[in-house]
C-alpha cells in the first residue's frame, strides 16, 4: 500500500475538513457584513439586519460546526463509515446553497434548504448509529431532526405563515444547541483537563451531570410554554448555581498554562455566565441582549474554536499543541465576548461602537483560525492514516 504524502488535497475526507474551514471563514466575513449593516455602511440583506445576523449565526455558522464534529465523531465512535468525497461535497454545497439563498427574496426556497441541511446531517449520523446500535447518542439524530423544526419555522413565522414570534424560535434553536454543550463539555472537558494538565484532577459527580442537562431542557420548555418571567429567572439562576459547580469540579484554575485546555473552560464559564444573567434579565435587571451575546459570543465562540482547534489538530495526526496563532485566536473571540457582553453595559453611549469593535476582535479571530488551519485541513494526515 502507498503512503499517503501530507501534500495531497484532503477537503473531502472527514466531515470536520469543510465544514470547519467553511464556517470559519463565513463566520469571519459574516461578521464584518453584519457590522456594516449594522453601522449602516451597506443595505440590509433581504431579511433585516438583525434577523439575518442571528440566523445565520445559529443555523449557519454553529450548525456547520456541530456537522463537521458529528460526522467525524460518530465514525469514531461507531467504526461505520460517515460521508466523504461527493456525498460530503454535496452536504456542503446544501450548506452553502442556504447561506446563498438568505441573501435573496427567495424566501420559501431558503427555508426548504436550509430546513434540508441539519435533516441531511440527521440522516447522514442517524445510519452508523443504528447500524452500531449506538443507542447512547441517538439523541444527536433527535436534536438536529428539532433544530431541522425549528429552522422552518423560523422561516414560516418570518413570512407570517406560522403562528410564532421568530424571535421566539431562534431563543429554541439556542437551547438545543446549548443542550448540545451542555451534554458534549460534560463529555470531552473533564477527559481532556485530566489528560492535557497532569495532576489537575478533574472530576465529575454524577448526580450533577444528570441534573446539569436536565436543567437546560427545563428552559427549552419553559421557553416553548412561554413561561412567567419569575419561572423564567428561578430556574436561569437555578442552572447558573449548578452550572458554577460543575465547572468547579473541572478546576479550571489548574490548566491557565494549556491554552488548548483553558479555552474549553472559558467558553464554559461563559455558560454560568449567560444562565445567570439570563436569570437577571428575566427580572429586568440586565440587557437580554447581553445575555445571549454571553451565550453565542462568549460560550459558542470560545468552545467552537477550541474544538475546531483540537480535532483538527487530533484528526490529521499532528500533536496537540498551539503556538501563537491559535493563542491569539483564542485571546481574540474572548475579548470579542467581553466586549459584546459587557461593552454597552458599562459605556452606554458607545454602544454602537462596542458593537463595532466585538464584530472586528470577532472576525480576526476566525481568520486567523483559518488562515493557520488551510494547509491542514486541506491536506492529508501527517501519520498517512485515513481521515
Amino acid at each position: 500500500m502507498n503512503q499517503v504524502h501530507p501534500a495531497e488535497f484532503a477537503l473531502w475526507n472527514l466531515g470536520f475538513r469543510p465544514f470547519y474551514l467553511l464556517a470559519a471563514a463565513f463566520s469571519a466575513v459574516g461578521m464584518l457584513w453584519w457590522a456594516a449593516q449594522f453601522s449602516g455602511y451597506v443595505p440590509a440583506a433581504a431579511l433585516s439586519g438583525a434577523v439575518w445576523h442571528s440566523h445565520e449565526m445559529l443555523f449557519g455558522y454553529t450548525t456547520a460546526i456541530i456537522a463537521g464534529f458529528l460526522l467525524t465523531a460518530v465514525r469514531n465512535w461507531t467504526a461505520q463509515p460517515t460521508p466523504t468525497a461527493v456525498p460530503l461535497m454535496a452536504l456542503a454545497a446544501l450548506w452553502l446553497a442556504g447561506r446563498v439563498l438568505m441573501l435573496t427574496s427567495w424566501a420559501m426556497t431558503a427555508a426548504v434548504v436550509n430546513a434540508a441541511f441539519p435533516l441531511a446531517v440527521a440522516l447522514a449520523i442517524g445510519i452508523p448509529l443504528v447500524r452500531a446500535r449506538n443507542t447512547r447518542n441517538y439523541f444527536f439524530i433527535a436534536l438536529l431532526l428539532l433544530i431541522s423544526a425549528l429552522v422552518l419555522a423560523v422561516h414560516l413565522a418570518l413570512q407570517g405563515r406560522f403562528e410564532l414570534s421568530p424571535r421566539m424560535g431562534l431563543q429554541l434553536g439556542l437551547d438545543v444547541v446549548l443542550f448540545i454543550m451542555v451534554v458534549m463539555g460534560g463529555r470531552v472537558i473533564p477527559m481532556f483537563t485530566n489528560n492535557g494538565v497532569p495532576g489537575s484532577n478533574a472530576t465529575r459527580h454524577a448526580l450533577l451531570e444528570k441534573i446539569a442537562p436536565a436543567m437546560i431542557a427545563l428552559l427549552f420548555a419553559a421557553d416553548l410554554l412561554q413561561a412567567d418571567s419569575l419561572i423564567m429567572a428561578g430556574l436561569a439562576l437555578a442552572a447558573a448555581l449548578v452550572h458554577a459547580l460543575r465547572l468547579g469540579l473541572w478546576k479550571p484554575w489548574r490548566t491557565l498554562g494549556t491554552p488548548l485546555v483553558w479555552i474549553l473552560h472559558a467558553a464554559y464559564a461563559w455558560i454560568v455566565v449567560h444562565l445567570a444573567l439570563r436569570g437577571l434579565a428575566a427580572l429586568d435587571v440586565f440587557p437580554a441582549s447581553a445575555a445571549t451575546h454571553a451565550l453565542t459570543a462568549g460560550a459558542i465562540g470560545g468552545l467552537t474554536l477550541g474544538m475546531m482547534t483540537r480535532t483538527a489538530r487530533g484528526h490529521t495526526g499532528r500533536r496537540l499543541i498551539t503556538d501563537g496563532f491559535e493563542h491569539s485566536a483564542f485571546l481574540l473571540v474572548q475579548a470579542a465576548a467581553l466586549v459584546r457582553v459587557f461593552g454597552g453595559v458599562l459605556l452606554p453611549s458607545a454602544y454602537v461602537a462596542s458593537v463595532q469593535l466585538s464584530a472586528v476582535l470577532w472576525a480576526a479571530a476566525f481568520a486567523v483560525y483559518a488562515v493557520r488551519y488551510w494547509p491542514v485541513l486541506t491536506r492529508s494526515r501527517v501519520d498517512g492514516q485515513p481521515g
